[in-house]
Order: structure tokens, then sequence, then C-alpha cells
């Protein structure tokens, strides 16, 4: 088997020849009529009329003086054909030399049915779109490897289409919360990325510096405190999906960029939230969340064990409630056991999707709770909430009784994809750069 670099000198080759002979490898306009899944669906209707298609070699079959070969473009595969008579002894040898698997072409001509009855394009013209230097992996021996899969994606989603299915699929579920949520009178926001302090969650945030106010600042690890200031500002139900930064551990359930939907209704509680989290998510999968969730209580199923040990048993969609307050800086405390908070986690199958609560709205409060954090930050805690003074200035303007969520989208798609870890449904998962890997 030839080496990877003996193959892309060879296609270099080929790629000065194609220039010497007046062709650029690859041009800038792309006349193409159909796709490939159009031509096919409307292949009666097209019988008769010129077509342009454009794709991805995927395989060559030489016969002598014809060839038959399969592109493929973003939709559907289908097979060309290429015959000596048709295009010209001078365009058909171009083809033979200078042509591999790999290569992007615009084909013109007619469909038509061989004599196996397979849709099929004979062309009539042909133009180079893009030479490729190096061979696409076999379908069958290559990307074996899981972390090149990932390091490369590229090449996975051209040789698995299961992959490309499942990244289809997590797109659909962010449009359909999308919608849910808008025909239920949420607004999409955008709160900051790079902020001052790193709040909202428990978590080691990333630090950066902004040169023109000579000013360092935090990947957010959450837009949580900057929604609530938006409640205080008169707007009821808000909603933002984006990325977070979290400087962390990795693993099945963890990547240090991840996707978050938050959202919150001002005059709602944890148990109303509850309800309508239910209800967003039988919108998304039916048969995975066709019972009612049950809900049960924190200290009961956990007490002094682990709790990641505890939620790893939990295959059934479950709300875990009343959490302890000190563990929950943010939530509201119950009105009848103040030792206990007003929120729930939901997990299902040992991943935590959700975390929401009824949101702390008393300024004395929170004040002395971010004093509580403060102090086992500096008694060497990384994963504390930050006081945050002017959060609780805008708290003490007043902040309508509300509830919020916070919802893993990559766990949630790992979920209804039926993927394993994150890493399978993260189109480019941050991974240690191959050269410096011992």
């Amino acid at each position: 088997m030839e080496s990877l670099e003996k193959i892309r000198e060879f296609r270099l080759k080929k790629l000065e020849n194609l220039k010497k002979l007046g062709i650029n490898p690859y041009p800038g306009k792309v006349l193409r009529t159909h796709n490939n899944q159009e031509a096919l669906e409307e292949f009666n209707k097209l019988l008769k009329k010129r077509i342009t298609l454009a794709g991805r070699i995927c395989s060559i079959r030489e016969h002598g003086g014809s060839t038959f070969f399969d592109i493929e473009d973003g939709f559907a595969q289908i097979q060309a054909y290429l015959k000596k008579d048709e295009v010209g002894e001078k365009n058909y040898r171009i083809f033979l030399d200078n042509v591999d698997i790999g290569d992007f072409l615009q084909l013109g001509g007619f469909l038509f049915k061989t004599k196996k009855g397979e849709k099929t394009i004979k062309v009539r013209e042909w133009k180079i779109l893009t030479k490729s230097l190096l061979p696409i992996p076999s379908k069958w021996y290559g990307l074996e490897d899981v972390e090149e899969r990932f390091r490369k994606r590229y090449l996975d989603l051209i040789l698995n289409k299961g992959i490309k299915e499942k990244f289809i699929q997590r797109s659909q579920i962010i449009k359909k919360i999308r919608k849910f949520l808008d025909e239920n009178g949420f607004l999409e926001v955008e709160t900051p990325i790079l902020q001052t302090i790193a709040g909202g969650a428990k978590a080691k945030p990333f630090k950066t510096h902004l040169n023109a106010l000579d000013l360092d600042l935090y990947l957010r690890i959450a837009p949580e405190l900057y929604l609530k200031r938006l409640l205080v500002g008169g707007m009821e139900r808000v909603y933002e999906m984006g990325r977070n930064f979290r400087n962390e551990g990795m693993d099945r359930e963890h990547n240090p960029e991840f996707t978050m939907l938050e959202f919150y209704a001002a005059y709602w509680d944890y148990e109303k939230m509850m309800d309508f989290t239910e209800k967003l998510l039988k919108s998304l999968d039916k048969k995975i969340f066709a019972k009612k969730i049950k809900r049960v209580e924190y200290e009961k199923i956990v007490g002094k064990n682990e709790e990641k040990d505890v939620f790893a048993q939990i295959k059934e969609p479950t709300f875990v409630i009343n959490h302890p307050t000190e563990i929950s800086p943010l939530s509201k405390r119950l009105e009848n056991n103040p030792q206990k908070v007003a929120r729930f986690q939901l997990i299902v199958r040992g991943l935590e999707i959700a975390n929401g609560f009824s949101e702390l709205n008393d300024p004395v409060d929170q004040r002395q709770r971010f004093e509580a954090q403060e102090k086992e930050r500096k008694a060497g805690s990384q994963e504390t909430h930050p006081y945050d003074e002017d959060f609780i200035e805008a708290l003490e303007y007043g902040m309508p009784p509300a509830a919020g969520i916070g919802i893993g989208i990559d766990r949630l798609a790992v979920l209804l994809t039926d993927s394993k870890t994150l890493r399978e449904i993260i189109l480019f998962p941050t991974m240690r750069p191959k050269k410096t890997e011992k």
C-alpha cells in the first residue's frame, strides 16, 4: 500500500497537469440545476431535460471506452456514466489520467436507467470543481480509531452516514426547542460571554484579558445572572441558548465548552417549571418521556451518599427535588423548611439533563449566601459562587417571583440520539493536540 505522502505527490502531479492543460482545478463558479436527491426523486419529470449535477466522486469503475462512477452531494448519491464517444477522446483521457476518488465534479447531461434499472446521469460534459490531494479512507477499513474520528470529523461525516444523521437530529432538536419556547411567549436574548465576574454556577472559569481596557475577563460559565437582571427590567419570559465554558475535567458527560439552554419565567415557581419542562421534553420525544416524571426528595434518595454515585443509578426520568440550602446559593428557600430550597434536577439514564429552581429574589438572603460562598473561596475552594455586588444591587430594585432552568443541550442530544458520550454529538470536541501527546 502506498504511503499518504506518495499518493499526495502523485496527485500534485495531476494537479499540475490540469493547470498545464488550461484547466482551473478550483474554479469559483458552479452551475448546478438540481441536487442529487431532486434528480432521483423527479427522475421521470427530468428524463428528457438536460440537467447539471455536482458532488464528490466516491467510486470509479472503468470499462474500456466507458466509465461508471458515483458522485455524492449533501443530499444523495447518484451514478454517472461517462462514454468516450459522448465527451470526446481528449476529454475522456483527461478524466482517466487526472481525476480521482475524492475529487468534486460538475456534470452536465441527461438522466437514464441502466439495464439493471439504476437511475444514472449520462455525462455530456464534465468540469472539475475541486482536485483532492489526499485519498478518502476506505469505508470498510478507514477511521477505525475512535479518537481519529473525533479529530477528523470531516472524514467521519464522509464515511459514516449515521453520524451525519445524528447531527441533523441534534439541529432539529434545537429548532423544536426554540419553536416551543417562542410559541409559549418566551423571548430569545443574548447576554455577555465575556464577563467581569463568572457567576451563575459553581465552576472554575477560563480567564482572558481585554487589552483595550487593560481588564481581566472570564468566559461565562452560565448566563443566569444576566437573564435575571432582565426579569428585574420587566422582561417576564426570556431564554438564551449558547456556549458556556468551564475549566473542569473531561469525561463522557463533560466538555470544556458546551451548549446550554437557560430560560426564566416571572410569576412561576419550581413546580410550574417542572410541569412546563415535562411538556417541552414530551414534545421532543414521546417515547423516553411517555410516563409522568416522578419526583423524589433529594434527602431521601441521596442522603449521606455521593450525589454523582446515586444519580448514576437513576435510569427512568426523575426529578430530584428540595436540595439542602448550602449547596444551592441561588435558589429560594422552602417556606415550610428554610434548610431546603425549591430546586429540582432532572436525571435520565444517569445523566443530569436539567437543573432548575424557584429563583431567590430576596437581596438580603442573597447577600448572606454570597458572603458564605466567599468564605469558602478564601478557604481554598475553587468551585464557589463569586460575590457579585452589581447583581445584588439589581435585586434590591426588585425582581418578581420567578422560576428558571438550565438544560444541557449536549447531554439532551446524547439521550435523544441514543449516543454514549458527549463527544459523539459535538462536531469538534475538545481534544489534546496530537503533536503534544505522550
